[in-house]
């Protein structure tokens, strides 16, 4: 791996590879930039992560939480993992490996294929309440003199900031929400909490994904409905409606398209075929950043680090032993000053969402970058 093929002025500062040879974990730790506070990021769990997939999200990380106004760095981990692997043993050992590092310089946090289960093993192994968020809201602990607890993933905080950051573009581009019809690409824990917030502020969700393929109704399709059929039959494309391969999604006619789920869905493959007005990044990296630049002189985009932010907002609340209540008010607040922030900027600037989101981040990271 070249590392000067990425490396510019923020970072990377480390980049660990770590290998057990009793487990077979092979697992990648890559500190982007820690001059606002220990890297923040997640585990990522596939066959395929490598260091620069883990680099490009650490990235991402490193201008999320300079642009949430948070005191986090950026960072990532990936574990290669097959379905036939122990999860619990590679998790314990990747803990072991990064223990020297965790949470003094990284703190861990779920991404595919962790969840609340597999923090509180790492965190477990690795002693130390604060070395992962996202822990089980089982799992207490003190932190300044108060009884403190995990703030799970699962209870949706990426998601519920992602439908607040859909709410702030439709008004930049003058769509009444009551009126707009979204698609989500992704099912899972970010994609079925975007669907039901934004099915709450009256919303029409035309168009929903998974790994099976896409049901597309342009009447609608009902959240409760749907969540039913996913659990009892496997996949949304049993519900009421035309059944599409998932690839479809990207290419119907909608106001808002939502990617929720995997990296580099929208390429130079089908990026002339994207007919929506807006693109509201809830996944990490959905679009590289040439195609997203070209898309942008035509559509709306709010960048993943801008939407999906919510998810390290939530992290924060927890690291600083808050509860659900003051975390929901926060992810609401932070995510629509900030997208309310890049949009502007974009517009006043005449530059992508994109462009002006690094420019306020960057901002930010330089000048803690001075004072170090």
């Amino acid at each position: 791996m070249e590392i000067a093929k990425f490396a510019d002025e923020l970072g990377p500062e480390k980049i660990l590879e770590v290998y057990d040879s009793k487990s077979g974990m092979k697992g990648f730790t890559v500190i982007d930039n820690t001059s606002l506070g220990p890297a923040k990021g997640g585990i990522r769990m596939t066959s395929s992560v490598d260091v620069e997939e883990v680099f490009r999200l650490a990235r991402a990380m490193t201008l999320k939480c300079a642009l949430a106004d948070l005191p986090f760095g950026g960072g990532k981990s990936g574990i290669v993992f097959n379905e036939k692997d122990n999860k619990e043993s590679l998790i314990k050992s990747f803990s072991r490996a990064i223990k020297p590092i965790c949470p003094s310089q990284y703190v861990a946090a779920p991404d595919i294929n962790t969840s609340e289960k597999e923090m509180q093993i790492f965190t477990k192994e690795n002693g130390n309440f604060n070395s992962a968020t996202g822990k089980p809201s089982t799992l207490c602990s003190k932190i300044s003199g108060k009884n403190s607890c995990g703030l799970p993933h699962e209870l949706g905080s990426t998601g519920y900031g992602v439908s607040y950051a859909t709410q702030v573009s439709l008004k930049h581009a003058k769509i009444e929400i009551k009126s707009a019809k979204i698609a989500i690409a992704g099912f899972g824990n970010v994609g079925t909490f975007t669907f039901k917030n934004l099915e709450k502020e009256g919303a029409k969700i035309v168009a929903v994904s998974d790994s099976k393929g896409c049901l597309y109704n342009p009447e609608g399709i009902s959240y409760e409905k749907i969540l039913k059929i996913k659990e009892e039959k496997g996949s949304v494309i049993f519900g009421d409606g035309k059944k599409l391969s998932n690839k479809k999604i990207f290419e119907l006619p909608v106001d808002v398209l939502i990617p929720a789920a995997l990296p580099d869905v929208i390429n130079k493959n089908n990026m002339n075929r994207v007919e929506a007005k807006i693109i509201v990044e809830a996944a990490n990296i959905p679009i590289p950043e040439d195609v997203e630049e070209n898309l942008s002189k035509k559509i709306l985009i709010v960048p993943d680090f801008v939407a999906n932010a919510g998810g390290v907002i939530s992290s924060y609340a927890e690291y600083i032993g808050e509860d659900v209540d003051y975390m929901k008010k926060l992810v609401k607040e932070k995510i629509h000053k900030n997208t309310d922030l890049v949009l502007k900027t974009a517009f006043k600037k005449k530059i992508s969402p994109r462009q002006a989101g690094r420019e306020i981040a960057l901002k930010r990271l330089k000048k803690a970058m001075e004072k170090r």
